[in-house]
């Protein structure tokens, strides 16, 4: 990723997010982008400053605002992380684009033994208050997760996903 690529997500995601630099939400992602960019400078020596500076933001997110998003996860564009605290995705989860991220959800693992199997999200998910989503899940585009709801099956496009442990049913 070029720097003028990065900085184009960014402002992508400054609008995204209301045009306010100050949410939680867009911070985190800038830092995300930060962090992506920073792996592309070469030499070494270069990125060992930049690395610090991205560690010192990533923990600043994590520690003030509840959320943590590595740099090692994929992120689309337009993604919006709604509300501030207990956000947690894994490394290798992948979020496609315009899907919203809301409060205390959770993207990860099943098991340890398997660590990359995090979860897919389509494009234009919309993932409630306290959900969680974990392992290799694939959730299609345009669907939706109850709040709260215990994702562990994959949720077809347009489908709907609700309870503990989740039911998928057609979006109404």
């Amino acid at each position: 990723m070029t720097f003028s690529e990065m900085c184009a997500l960014i402002a992508e995601d400054y609008r995204s997010h209301g045009r306010d630099w100050t949410r939680p939400g867009f911070r985190t992602l800038f830092w995300h982008r930060f962090g992506n960019w920073r792996m592309g400078v070469r030499p070494k020596l270069l990125r060992a400053p930049l690395s610090l500076l991205y560690r010192w933001g990533f923990r600043h997110c994590r520690n003030v605002y509840g959320i943590e998003i590595p740099y090692a996860a994929t992120i689309g564009r337009g993604v919006i992380v709604e509300h501030q605290g207990g956000i947690v995705v894994h490394g290798a989860s992948v979020i496609g684009d315009g899907s919203i991220i809301r409060q205390n959800c959770t993207l990860g693992l099943r098991s340890l033994d398997r660590l990359d199997e995090a979860p897919i999200i389509g494009k234009r998910v919309n993932i409630g208050a306290g959900a969680v989503i974990m392992g290799r899940v694939t959730i299609g585009d345009d669907a939706a997760i109850g709040a709260n709801a215990v994702v562990m099956q994959d949720v077809p496009a347009g489908g709907l996903a609700v309870g503990v442990p989740a039911v998928v049913k057609a979006k109404r």
